[in-house]
């Protein structure tokens, strides 16, 4: 079971991996120095790029929580971005071999769907932080309206080929924006923890109760030692080193744990053991 921590991690280290597959073949593709045939590269080349802008609305609607982008991130993107790059630029391509006449007519569905999909995801952004605002609030809405505006331009840049560098700047600023939104939130996410477990060490542990929960969840002796070194502060490199584990180890007794007791950060798993239930 994966925290939601560590989703929005995994979501953003695949979303990395993608701009980085992307800007490589971008950059070497089509190249006929290169021992692949022309029209694969073509193919990778595009495909990297529809991949990219894929995967970029299922990132906001996952890392963000934008709900109104469900439906487009699960199924509007495989069939308006997917489906035509398959149609055009894999099938037709393959017969016709014209990038020029499949450029024109495999861009007119994903262009038009980029602008309906623009307009989804600033309502999307609006919505969500249309109540509660404060100052920090708006320039994270600001700087997700930020993020939205390059990556939507990846259509764009398909149907009217502009320059390279252009096109680089506008998605390099885009991931920049997430990159900053992302360390951000988790810095943010990381302090309130800590804080919340600072608040919970000054109320105590009442150790029947602990132990009670402790059995009640099977937790094992090591899970309990686990969890008391975490309880206290610990990072899991130092429960490591003081058990004679490796970290690995420590990650997967500590996801056992989580999946056990059904929480979903540390907070919220030493608030269960400590509490009657």
């Amino acid at each position: 079971m994966f925290r939601p921590q560590d989703k929005s991690r995994l979501w953003y280290l695949l979303l990395l991996f993608l701009f980085q597959f992307y800007n490589i073949t971008g950059g070497l593709f089509p190249d006929p120095k290169i021992d692949i045939p022309i029209s694969t590269q073509v193919m990778i080349a595009y495909g990297s790029g529809f991949l990219m802008a894929s995967f970029f609305p299922f990132y906001f609607y996952k890392a963000f929580e934008l709900k109104l982008l469900r439906w487009h991130a699960l199924y509007g993107v495989p069939l308006f971005l997917m489906l035509p790059y398959f149609i055009f630029f894999v099938i037709v391509y393959a017969i016709n071999g014209k990038l020029n006449v499949d450029i024109k007519f495999g861009m007119i569905v994903p262009l038009i769907y980029a602008l309906v999909l623009l307009w989804v995801m600033f309502k999307a952004i609006r919505k969500k932080y249309e109540t509660d605002r404060n100052k920090n609030e708006y320039l994270e809405e600001i700087a997700i309206y930020c993020a939205v505006i390059p990556w939507i331009s990846l259509t764009f840049f398909g149907l009217v080929e502009e320059s390279q560098l252009i096109e680089v700047l506008f998605t390099n600023t885009g991931f920049t924006v997430i990159t900053i939104i992302f360390i951000t939130k988790s810095v943010k996410r990381a302090r309130l923890e800590y804080k919340e477990l600072l608040e919970l060490n000054m109320v105590g542990l009442n150790s029947e109760t602990f132990e009670i929960n402790c059995q009640r969840y099977q937790l094992t002796k090591r899970q309990v030692e686990i969890v008391l070194l975490l309880r206290r502060g610990h990072s899991y490199k130092n429960i490591a080193e003081g058990l004679f584990i490796s970290e690995k180890t420590v990650n997967n007794h500590i996801q056992n744990i989580y999946e056990k007791i059904g929480a979903s950060n540390k907070v919220e798993l030493i608030y269960k053991l400590a509490n009657r239930a």
